[in-house]
């Protein structure tokens, strides 16, 4: 370690993680690339085709040219996973206003048109037993 400075030893690491975020940036980009619905077939190849043949330019033309669109799709792409997930939570939870309501909600409503007169006590059982299912 006698031939190598502390300096450089910070320097290198230096370069290395500028590297590395060069490569996450890269692959940001290629996958932008693809994800990108407005771009179709030869916008597609013609990116895809900049960014491998001249890495550093093309990944610092497409940033430049499409960086604002880009960040774009990340947002909608985030809001578009919790709106899944919350609604993934709702169904689970059993509170989707799809439906007519959880299984509670539902029974409360059966019960209630039978207590009304508008149901038979047969049509609620079978009715209670289809929720229940």
């Amino acid at each position: 370690m006698d031939d190598y400075p502390l300096l450089n030893v910070f320097w290198t690491m230096l370069w290395f993680f500028l590297w590395i975020m060069w490569l996450f940036l890269l692959f940001k980009v290629i996958t932008d690339i693809f994800r990108d619905e407005s771009l179709h077939g030869w916008g597609k190849a013609g990116w895809l085709i900049f960014c491998i043949l001249l890495p550093f330019l093309g990944v610092l033309v497409y940033v430049i040219a499409r960086g604002k669109s880009m960040g774009q799709r990340d947002v909608k792409q985030a809001r578009d996973s919790e709106a899944a997930f919350q609604d993934y939570i709702r169904k689970t939870a059993g509170t989707a206003p799809a439906g007519g309501g959880s299984a509670t909600d539902e029974l409360a409503r059966l019960a209630d048109l039978k207590d009304k007169g508008a149901i038979t006590a047969e049509e609620f059982e079978k009715a209670k037993a289809k929720v229940l299912a």
